[in-house]
Formats: structure tokens, C-alpha cells, sequence
């Protein structure tokens, strides 16, 4: 059995690399893995292959930036020849970027058999294009790998059949926990005692100007309660540095460049509290039992506000500086892991794989 991995941004990396490690003692089953150059940034891709040890890519696409029509049209038309070269048995696609809907849909055409690692997420709220890519994605997979039983229960509401859903776990966590003691030596030694991390990523909180100066201004006030550090997305850079009049000086704010894997893991480890817009990270906050206030108004991951650590804060700013508050006073949000969120949900995915690999052997 072929099996193609395409990823193109870096949490697709932290998702693949378990999945390529699971299938690797199986003798029926040879892997490629096809990287979009959706992320194309040194410490938003090539590191991470470094850190997570995955092979360098066997086919890198180039994509680079661009609208979304542009980005999914050109990795369409750069995927295709390919997976016509190549001709898997099964193309693997990760999360909810643009690189899974467009892979996705070159893989419906051409009646490749594909699995969606990370199924069923939903934050129905579909001004989001991640839910758009995830709803796409999911009609058109063969395979549903999902996390958590929502997951499951949002792909039986929407028609997908039960024989196609399995019930993995996150494979977020199963790099997490390979990589947590490395992370926890690589923290920097001149880190605050206490402090918050910050992410920022998303059209809705960074291109609107109004929002994110008001955003920058209320985490500035935090900061001089508490070392605010903050890396800095290219997209949220550009913007912030769009308008360096209005928000040169951020006192309390530590702006720091994008950080691999290991690094900004280790800052989650050790942070009082973590304001992001990030899904992954709501996941990661919740199994490290580190306090999340997300910046938006719904999540496709609930079960990390329902069992985790995660608490939604919106647009509210008052909000915002009310919960910061409440965690530094110790009164933080507590929560639990949820189940199968035990580094093993990519054995749960090859072992589904290669009974299908088998199955199609015997039956050749």
C-alpha cells in the first residue's frame, strides 16, 4: 500500500510525523510525503521537520502565499501531476488549511481514496475558511480519523457513514508527549518567573486595524501586571508593522520572532496563562493543564472549554483582563485530559490503515 502525506503549515507537521512513525513497521505500506510550501518561512517549516524528525519532504510544491483561491488553485494544479506520477493507494490530509481542501478535492477527481486526520471539528461558523476546508474535507474522505466524540457526532448530523469514522484520539498530543522532556530543556534561561504567552494569527483579530490596536492596547496593560511575551506570526507582524505609528510602543509586550516547535512548547510549559486564537494550541493548553483565554467567539475544539482549560473571551476585552486577572489571584480555570489524549491515537490510525492495506491483499 502508497500512502501520501501532504502537509503544508505547521500544525499539519505536529499531526503527521506520529502517522508517518506508526506506519513505518508495517512491510506492506510505503510512505511519500508531499510538502505544499503553504508555510514557507524557515521557522514556520523547515525547523519543524528538524525538531519532529521527519524525513525532509520527497516532493516540495512551492507554493508559497496568496489569496485563498490562489493558494488552493495553484496547489491543485501543482498536486495533481503527482499523484498522477505516484498514483497512492491513499492520500493522508491533516487539519484544516488550505493544502487539506485543495489536495482533497484533486484527490476526489481523480478517485484516489482519502483520509482526513483530525475529522469532524466544527465550529459552525462558516465566515471561518477552516471551516469551510473542514466541511469539504470530510465529504470527501474515505477515512475519518477523529479526536473526540463530537467529532464523531458532528459527521453522523451531517450524513457521513459510521463505517468510514474512527475514533482516534489527537495526534497533537502524540508529538507533544514525544516531545516534552526535549521541550522542557529548551527553555531559555532568562525567562520571566511568571509571565503570558500570546498568539495571534487569525484575519478576525489581526486585519482589523481598529481591533488590533485596541487587542495590542489591552494586552500592553496587561504587561504591566505581568511580562507579556509575545511571538509574532509574519501575517501579525506585517500588520502590526503596517501601522508602526499606532503601535510602536507597547511597554510590557516582549515581541519576539516565530518560535520551532520545541522552544514555544517549552514557553507553554511554563506560562502563568496563554491568550491565543490558535486551535492547536486550546488542545495543547488543556493536556499541559496551562490556563487559555481565546480570542474568538467559538471554537471547533469544545471539548477543550467543556473538559479542558480553555475559556472563550471573545472581543471582550474587560473580559480578557478580568480572567488574566483571575489566574494570577489563583483562581484559574481547571480542567482535565480528555480521553484517548494519550500519545497513542497514531497507532490507533496505522492499525486502521494497515487492516485495509491487508484487507485488499487478501481479497486481491
Amino acid at each position: 500500500m502508497n500512502i501520501c502525506h501532504v502537509v503544508g503549515a505547521r500544525p499539519n507537521f505536529m499531526k503527521a510525523a506520529p502517522v508517518l512513525r506508526a506506519l513505518r513497521p508495517y512491510a506492506a505500506v510505503e510512505q511519500f510525503v508531499v510538502h505544499t510550501g503553504q508555510h514557507y518561512d524557515f521557522n514556520m517549516s523547515d525547523v519543524f521537520f528538524q525538531q519532529l524528525e521527519m524525513p525532509p519532504p520527497d516532493v516540495n510544491l512551492q507554493v508559497g502565499s496568496g489569496s485563498h483561491a490562489q493558494q488552493t488553485a495553484e496547489i491543485m494544479s501543482r498536486f495533481e501531476p503527482v499523484v498522477l506520477e505516484h498514483r497512492p493507494d491513499l492520500v493522508l490530509v491533516y487539519g484544516d488549511v488550505n493544502s487539506t481542501v485543495a489536495a482533497a478535492l484533486v484527490c476526489a477527481k481523480l478517485g484516489i481514496a482519502l483520509g482526513h486526520v483530525e475529522a469532524g471539528l466544527r465550529a459552525f461558523d462558516r465566515t471561518m475558511p477552516e471551516e469551510i476546508n473542514r466541511l469539504l474535507t470530510d465529504q470527501m474522505a474515505d477515512l475519518l480519523f477523529t479526536p473526540s466524540e463530537d467529532g464523531n457526532a458532528n459527521l453522523a448530523r451531517e450524513g457521513v457513514s459510521r463505517e468510514k469514522i474512527h475514533l482516534v484520539g489527537n495526534v497533537m498530543i502524540d508529538t507533544l508527549v514525544r516531545m516534552l522532556p526535549a521541550a522542557r530543556q529548551a527553555i531559555a534561561a532568562d525567562l520571566p518567573e511568571r509571565f503570558v504567552l500570546v498568539t495571534l494569527h487569525r484575519p478576525s483579530n489581526v486585519d482589523d486595524p481598529k481591533w488590533l490596536g485596541d487587542l495590542l492596547e489591552a494586552l500592553a496593560a496587561i504587561g504591566q501586571q505581568i511580562p507579556v511575551l509575545f511571538p509574532v506570526h509574519p501575517r501579525t507582524r506585517q500588520q502590526i508593522e503596517s501601522r508602526g505609528k499606532l503601535h510602536a510602543n507597547l511597554p510590557g509586550i516582549r515581541l519576539l520572532e516565530p518560535l520551532p516547535y520545541l522552544e514555544f512548547l517549552g514557553l507553554q510549559t511554563r506560562a502563568a496563562v496563554v491568550v491565543t486564537d490558535s486551535g492547536g494550541i486550546q488542545e495543547e493548553t488543556t493536556f499541559l493543564g496551562v490556563p487559555c483565554l481565546t480570542v474568538r467567539e467559538n471554537t471547533e475544539r469544545p471539548i477543550t472549554v467543556t473538559t479542558g482549560t480553555n475559556l472563550l473571551v471573545g472581543r471582550d476585552l474587560q473580559k480578557l483582563r478580568a480572567e488574566v486577572g483571575r489566574v494570577l489571584s489563583g483562581n484559574a480555570k481547571h480542567g482535565c485530559v480528555p480521553p484517548l489524549w494519550d500519545g497513542h491515537a497514531a497507532g490507533r490510525i496505522a492499525a486502521v490503515i494497515a487492516g485495509k492495506a491487508t484487507g485488499a491483499t487478501s481479497r486481491g
